[in-house]
């Protein structure tokens, strides 16, 4: 029986070597490797548009005391916005989904129960969704084809389940000074 004895410091040199080689291929073959990289879902953010033009929204969850106030404002400078509603406050106050729409502005989806998505299965976004729609339908007698996340909160599962519902998610891109204090308070009380 014969007994191989290798020295250690040959050892690691070579296999320094071998780590090194495979580390040369793996960077210059590396559709070979076999690693897969999935791209994120995003929401629509902004729209690429030849004319400079913005678009106004507002996401109504709470009260309804200043939604006249707005309407006249937005009137009195021939402006149109898009209104994010949530069922519960299409339960409270139609009257304001009413007068918005009729008023000349879209009226769209911010779930029926404010609910934070990402946390939801398929078929509860559907459902929260669905349930809204139907009440905004049953108010303005059109249909939301726009879908906002609650919290502004979405991950690849919620909107790749918008989408399927064949809506778009929409999110914002420039929030108001208000949201931010808000939040900031809200931070501090938890």
């Amino acid at each position: 029986m014969k007994l191989f004895l290798i020295k250690r410091g040959p050892l690691v040199a070579a296999s320094c070597l071998l780590v090194a080689l495979a580390m040369f291929y793996v960077v210059n073959h590396p559709a070979i490797v076999g690693t897969a990289v999935a791209v994120r879902q995003l929401p629509i953010y902004c729209v690429q548009r030849d004319q400079k033009v913005v678009s106004l929204s507002f996401d109504a969850a709470w009260g309804n005391e200043d939604t006249g106030k707005l309407i006249e404002i937005l009137g009195k400078y021939n402006v149109k916005a898009t209104f994010f509603v949530v069922g519960q406050w299409v339960d409270k106050y139609p009257e304001s989904v009413k007068a918005l729409h009729d008023a000349g502005h879209e009226v769209m989806n911010h779930s029926s129960t404010h609910a934070h998505f990402s946390t939801l299965t398929a078929d509860q976004i559907t459902a929260d969704i669905t349930a809204c729609n139907e009440k905004i339908a049953a108010v303005t007698g059109v249909t939301p084809t726009l879908f906002r996340p609650p919290y502004g909160e979405y991950d690849d599962h919620v909107v790749t389940s918008v989408r399927a519902m064949g809506m778009e998610p929409i999110q914002w891109d420039v929030e108001t000074l208000a949201i931010r204090i808000s939040h900031y308070f809200l931070s501090i009380n938890q």
